[in-house]
């Protein structure tokens, strides 16, 4: 699976957004309703182009044969317990990146991977890290129209609506985090 953004036997310096920790209430304040069993999946099932971020409600729209153009993933769970590599196959099929995504930020890699994967019919995401704030990245990328999904442990899956208010949303999100550059040794 090819790595995004990464230069073999060289290091460099990334850009990444850290959530600071007077933004985190803010970040988890739910930005679009939020449905459970039945009628998420009636609702996944009605989505025209979306995005899902999350293992479960990835592999949910898997299972249900409705394909998100892109899915970002970590392979863990809140409820510890790991969706199977399998499950996200068919997605992966399409195209599959794999990008390093620390807690707590989000790097230029996985921002660059799902502007790469909307921009070149769609795939999976593989984070090594975790993949919470690549609802930002998705939000940000998707054309308007579009809905990005994602689970919410213990509650069920939120869907927010891509538009101009979103994408404003998510600009200004963005904004308030704390810029740095990172060494990183790939």
């Amino acid at each position: 699976m090819p790595r995004v953004g990464t230069r073999s036997g060289s290091s460099r310096r990334e850009r990444v957004w850290a959530v600071p920790e007077s933004l985190r209430p803010t970040l988890a304040e739910r930005y679009g309703p939020t449905y459970s069993g039945a009628e998420a999946d009636r609702r996944i099932r009605a989505l025209g182009v979306f995005a899902t971020c999350g293992d479960r409600v990835t592999a949910r729209a898997i299972a249900l044969d409705h394909l998100p153009l892109v899915g970002i993933v970590d392979y863990k769970t809140r409820r510890m317990e790991p969706v199977p590599a399998g499950s996200f196959r068919a997605l992966a099929r399409r195209r599959c990146l794999r990008v390093t995504n620390p807690p707590g930020v989000l790097t230029e890699d996985l921002r660059v991977a799902v502007r790469t994967l909307v921009r070149e019919g769609g795939g999976l995401i593989e984070v090594d890290g975790e993949e919470d704030l690549g609802s930002l990245a998705l939000i940000e990328a998707l054309p308007a129209g579009a809905t990005v999904i994602y689970g919410i442990p213990g509650e069920g899956v939120s869907f927010v609506r891509v538009d101009a208010v979103s994408k404003e949303h998510v600009r200004h999100l963005i904004g308030q985090m704390e810029l740095r550059r990172i060494d990183r040794g790939d």
